[in-house]
């Protein structure tokens, strides 16, 4: 069967956390780098995250997403670093090109806060079972079709990912050409499109008969399988994050005050 979600089940003890504790970090490790402006502090929490991830032994499917944010990155710097408003300060030249200290330190501080958000959501969203967070979120009193939601945008970029995989490999067995040149893409992507997009209507109707079915909008309160209470380790982590967030917050006063 195959998975429609991000999720990595490799029993680790990041993927045993609670859902809570995971969402505590990203807010943690959003926050306190902007709260503290320093380029330092993004450093630190992107360490942070490259260490979880690592040895949650999920590094490796965080690869493409940091081959993109380099892409994302490198278009920053090199918009700021020659057209930044601010720029006086030349700090090297390329050619007729010429570089900004105010345009590179700025593309450098909007490049490390998005490179930090996407390892901390990250951490978060390879680790965390989504039907296991909704649920989560049920219990707490959010509403079913609020979960229902937040679970629909777990899995419909893989599950679209699947289709056009599926659909390509039954394209290659009929001797359709998807490989090759950029034109020759190009073209075999064409025939994918109609299909995909059929395969999710009929995917969204389906859902939507075996939510009614199952008595999706009963309003009747729902009981549960299981339980994942917190574990000392979450409360650990909780204790930690909230003491880092108020400190940041502290410190951010601070400075505004003198």
């Amino acid at each position: 069967m195959k998975s429609i979600s991000l999720y990595v089940a490799n029993n680790s003890y990041l993927t045993k956390l609670h859902p809570f504790t995971k969402l505590l970090y990203i807010a943690a490790a959003v926050s306190i780098p902007l709260l503290s402006g320093r380029l330092w502090m993004f450093c630190t929490w992107i360490g942070v995250s490259l260490i979880i991830l690592t040895s949650g032994k999920l590094l490796r499917k965080t690869f493409p997403l940091i081959a993109f944010s380099f892409t994302i990155l490198l278009t920053i710097f090199l918009i700021h670093g020659l057209f930044h408003t601010g720029n006086t300060t030349v700090i090297f030249s390329i050619g007729p090109l010429h570089f900004y200290k105010e345009g590179v330190l700025y593309s450098a501080k909007i490049g490390l806060n998005i490179l930090n958000m996407l390892l901390s959501f990250a951490v978060f969203i390879l680790s965390t079972k989504p039907s296991e967070f909704v649920e989560e979120l049920e219990k707490k009193g959010f509403s079913p079709r609020f979960g229902y939601i937040i679970n629909s945008v777990f899995q419909i970029i893989p599950q679209m990912i699947g289709t056009m995989h599926t659909i390509a490999d039954a394209q290659r067995s009929r001797g359709t050409e998807t490989e090759g040149s950029l034109f020759t893409r190009a073209k075999a992507l064409i025939p994918l499109i109609s299909p995909v997009i059929a395969g999710s209507l009929i995917n969204t109707r389906e859902r939507a008969i075996a939510l009614e079915v199952r008595g999706f909008g009963s309003g009747i309160k729902r009981t549960y399988l299981t339980d994942h209470p917190k574990s000392k380790v979450d409360i650990l982590c909780r204790l930690i994050l909230y003491a880092a967030i108020l400190i940041a917050v502290c410190w951010r006063i601070t400075l505004c005050l003198i």
